[in-house]
């Protein structure tokens, strides 16, 4: 769901920790039980001047009053019971820090960019990730009855001026056929060998973290020692969930388990309810080269086949594809991000950017190898490019996802504007007076 006050969770991504010395410090406003500081907002402006962010208007003025918004859910969440653990805060410092790497380039630029170590950058996170989650989820639960019918988007669209409807860029439907190459017997056996040595060595007293850190193939828990935080079933693929919701006893190491991702061995951390913590280690199969080759060819001439009109695409598709989320509507892929089959060009994946470029609507690509990042499996593709929309004004039969998340957008806006000044007149508020010369968005901030 996109989130209405972006700027209230300001630096997402490109989170910047600067030096408090020297910076006269003190409490600039109370919300309720919490305190804003006058180097959180100094903190922010700075960011934003260093990354060039404009706002009509003081800058200043509004970043502070995004924290005041902060602080009014955060004292929500206070009153709601709303938590976060810290194995989900470990886990969003851990996301961002990964992105943060990729777009410097690797971990020791990051921590010459920030002259800190990377450990002293994720602890001087977790505190700014924890509020900013409370008050994702104070925002959720105020917007989570937001709806809209056709007919309000119809309505909604008629309404609408037609230079106020936005542009839409160049816009691309895909299909994809997906082949997981070949893995080799003696190399499932090789993995299972070793995952049976590690639950005899844990069984004779080893660590489990231990091992996770050193063996494990799963880029997202190996550092935290395998541990994946509380998850319910629904989140868990249905093998993984089937093995580790059985374990009982928190010394005893679980069976083999194979997913799609691998292999694993899992241990209970802790059971609450219907919510478990577990420790895991995945182990992955590699791929040999004679594998790839055979991959490689069997698309090949599944392509040709098609070429020559043995069978269509979809048919194809749902014929030889392993991709089990796009194989049934005949390989269509959807867009991740909005939830729509269409792809602006910065949403497609750069390895089927290259494969479609010069494609005209119809065109199949050549095969390609592409990981699948999710899975952490190596996998290979043909992508017919299915039809290609030149940039024009929204509409309401090429645009229909596009004009009902504007609505639902506006709609939740309007949720939390009506509940920022329901809340404004409830909540104890106090602001420096050196503050209140500020032009608020909500007037209500000063009593």
């Amino acid at each position: 769901m996109q989130k209405i006050y972006l700027s209230v969770f300001l630096f997402l991504f490109s989170f910047q920790i600067f030096s408090q010395e020297n910076m006269i410090d003190g409490v600039i406003a109370v919300v309720g039980d919490n305190a804003i500081l006058r180097s959180e907002i100094e903190q922010q402006y700075q960011q934003a001047l260093s990354e060039g962010v404009t706002f009509p208007g003081d800058i200043k003025c509004h970043i502070f009053e995004q924290a005041l918004i902060q602080s009014l859910m955060l004292n929500q969440a206070d009153l709601d019971s709303i938590e976060v653990s810290q194995n989900e805060i470990v886990k969003q410092v851990d996301a961002r820090i990964n992105y943060m790497i990729q777009q410097i380039g690797d971990k020791e630029k990051l921590e010459e960019y920030f002259n800190k170590s990377l450990i002293q950058i994720k602890r001087e996170m977790m505190e700014t990730v924890k509020k900013q989650m409370l008050a994702q989820r104070v925002q959720s639960e105020i917007t989570k009855d937001v709806k809209v019918t056709p007919s309000e988007i119809r309505g909604f669209y008629k309404k609408m001026p037609e230079d106020s409807l936005p542009m839409v860029p160049t816009q691309y439907e895909l299909n994809q056929i997906v082949i997981y190459p070949r893995v080799e017997q003696s190399e499932i056996d090789r993995v299972k060998k070793q995952l049976r040595e590690f639950q005899k060595e844990i069984n004779e007293g080893r660590d489990f973290a231990t091992l996770a850190v050193l063996y494990s193939e799963d880029p997202g828990s190996a550092a935290r020692g395998g541990d994946l935080g509380w998850m319910s079933r629904s989140q868990l693929v249905p093998e993984f969930a089937s093995v580790a919701f059985n374990l009982t006893d928190k010394n005893k190491v679980s069976k083999i388990v194979e997913t799609e991702f691998g292999y694993h061995i899992i241990q209970l951390i802790d059971r609450k309810g219907d919510r478990i913590n577990v420790r895991h280690i995945l182990l992955k199969p590699k791929i040999s080269d004679e594998a790839r080759k055979e991959a490689l060819s069997r698309l090949d001439s599944i392509r040709t086949f098609i070429l020559e009109g043995k069978l269509s695409f979809e048919e194809a598709a749902l014929r030889f594809s392993m991709d089990k989320d796009t194989r049934a509507n005949g390989g269509i892929m959807v867009n991740p991000k909005t939830g729509d089959t269409k792809f602006e060009i910065s949403d497609i994946p750069p390895q089927i950017n290259r494969a479609i470029a010069g494609l005209q609507p119809g065109d199949i690509s050549k095969p390609f190898r592409m990981m699948d990042e999710r899975k952490g499996k190596e996998t290979y593709r043909i992508v017919k490019l299915k039809s290609k929309t030149p940039p024009h004004r929204a509409n309401l039969r090429e645009d229909y996802q596009l004009l009902k998340g504007m609505l639902e957008n506006k709609k939740r806006k309007e949720a939390v504007d009506k509940w920022i000044v329901e809340k404004q007149r409830t909540t104890y508020i106090t602001i420096d007076k050196k503050w209140l010369t500020c032009d608020f968005e909500y007037k209500g901030w000063v009593k």
